[in-house]
């Protein structure tokens, strides 16, 4: 590899919106804030709602539902 052309590359700290500091590394080279972390986004603690908007789920069984796979 050439000499002084990779950008460095050094230990930084995310903070997350929820207080969790993440240690890892980039190129950046200056700290972070993150919106989510895996130990507040929805999906990972378990809160994940899902939504229906406007029936989607019943007028999809009303069209489907008697269909049968044979």
């Amino acid at each position: 590899m050439k000499a002084d052309v990779h950008p460095n590359y050094e230990t930084i700290e995310a903070t997350c919106s929820c207080g969790a500091v993440i240690t890892t590394r980039s190129t950046l080279c200056a700290p972070i804030h993150l919106d989510v972390c895996s130990s507040c986004h929805p999906f990972y603690t378990g809160k994940q709602k899902v939504l229906d908007t406007g029936g989607r789920i019943e007028r999809f069984k009303a069209r489907f539902g008697a269909v049968s796979s044979k």
